[in-house]
């Protein structure tokens, strides 16, 4: 069997969610296929500038082609597209311009897989909402997987998305909540699909002892691991554990790991270790009392599976209907809605050891019954099986709804995204899905 894994970054110093996704299931495939991984020559997702060089190349074993992208994102002109689509009506060419100003904008590779895509028996797109996996799918629906990685944005209720989602010949959800959001959205309920995740790379031992003395941190502390930017909650995390170090009366440090695009609040119980090796980020993680996840949109997040790997319970932001669904399904975490909730559910943690150790286990028997990598590799292949045996049955495939003609994509008859992601339903997903 021959893959093809199309993201829009590919790198062992790429670790954004998607692109570390997409890394993962290829590596891990590799063992079971053979696996090409097609990419961009970009290393900045901001600016898609080409830092990489052009062609093939192997990494960690698994074949690399790589394309140019044509043009860099201007920030400016993406930003004023994003308002006409997300809050006002627009026309299907505002979409088509939007997504190509989002970028990354590369002709060669979407070129590559319309000539080569009969090459392939399937090709997986990571990220639904960049311009090589809607163009990449629309050349190939018939062979194209798709790995949306989507979160509850106004992205979502773009709708040029819709016929790609309801054309692909399957799709690999990462959450219960990811595939209700799109088959509400997109009415693709009939598409093959499944909720598989991901795994992560846990190491068998951790040190939580050689941690604290790196970094001189011997008092209780919970951790951020991520970027720390305002729309993963941290500006809001930040306010909220200061008042809860005002409140409640003790020790506990807010420890941060990750790059920063938010200034850092100068506060004795928050210290901010920037980008750390993954050794120390698990040391970490290990050495905590538990993870807090303060984003407002995730699609899975890959941090918390591995703070359950290493038995830690999690805090998390319960506006977050992944984030909630994640705690309530693995019994292994608290969330909260507010400030108030917030030093609650933190203090309550602090004071009540044997519930976190109680959390911290079940976190732990719950990654590994659903995201331990067998588990997710056995639901990758079992999926493509279906398809080859849907497939070999002969029996006929829809293609894709063709784009409106050049005057109707004119007529600004969409409605403003931001207003269709807001009628669909939400809240959290209370039933796992039993695995084999």
């Amino acid at each position: 069997m021959k893959l093809a894994v199309v993201v829009q970054r590919y790198g062992l110093d790429i670790n954004g969610g998607a692109e570390l996704h997409a890394r993962y299931v290829a590596e891990r495939l590799a063992a079971k296929a053979d696996v090409e991984v097609l990419t961009t020559c970009a290393r900045d997702y901001v600016t898609w500038r080409n830092e990489l060089p052009e062609g093939e190349s192997r990494l960690n074993g698994v074949r690399v082609r790589r394309f140019r992208v044509r043009r860099e994102r201007d920030p400016e002109r993406f930003g004023r597209l994003s308002l006409g689509v997300f809050e006002r009506p627009h026309s299907v060419a505002q979409e088509l311009a939007w997504l190509a100003s989002e970028g990354p904008l590369s002709p060669g590779l979407v070129g590559h897989v319309r000539r080569n895509g009969a090459a392939y028996d399937y090709l997986l797109f990571f990220s639904y909402r960049y311009y090589h996996a809607y163009h990449g799918v629309r050349a190939v629906p018939s062979r194209a997987v798709i790995v949306p990685t989507a979160e509850r944005d106004p992205a979502i209720g773009v709708s040029i998305f819709g016929p790609v989602f309801r054309a692909a010949r399957a799709i690999m959800y990462n959450s219960f909540e990811e595939r209700a959001l799109i088959q509400a959205a997109s009415g693709n309920a009939g598409v093959p699909n499944v909720v598989v995740g991901v795994g992560s790379e846990v190491p068998e031992r951790t040190d939580p002892a050689r941690f604290r003395r790196k970094h001189g941190l011997f008092s209780p502390f919970v951790v951020y691991v991520g970027r720390i930017d305002e729309n993963k909650g941290c500006q809001e995390l930040f306010g909220f554990f200061e008042r809860y170090a005002r409140a409640v009366p003790g020790d506990l440090s807010l420890v941060l790991m990750g790059n920063s695009i938010l200034p850092i609040p100068d506060h004795p119980r928050i210290r901010h270790l920037g980008f750390v090796s993954d050794e120390d980020k698990f040391d970490g993680i290990a050495a905590a009392d538990a993870l807090v996840m303060p984003s407002y949109y995730e699609s899975l997040s890959m941090v918390a599976l591995e703070a359950w790997a290493l038995g830690k319970p999690v805090l998390a932001n319960g506006r977050c209907d992944v984030l909630q669904g994640q705690c309530l399904r693995s019994n292994a975490g608290l969330f909260y809605e507010n400030e108030d909730e917030f030093i609650e559910t933190l203090a309550l943690l602090q004071r009540n050891r044997r519930l976190a150790e109680a959390m911290g286990r079940n976190g732990r028997e719950y990654y590994r019954r659903h995201y331990d990598w067998p588990v997710i590799v056995r639901k990758y292949l079992d999926m493509f099986d279906r398809l080859r045996r849907e497939d070999a049955s002969g029996g006929p495939r829809p293609g894709i709804e063709p784009l409106p003609g050049w005057l109707a994509r004119l007529r600004k008859d969409r409605p403003a995204a931001a207003r269709v992601v807001e009628a669909l339903p939400s809240g959290p997903v209370r039933r796992q899905e039993r695995h084999r």
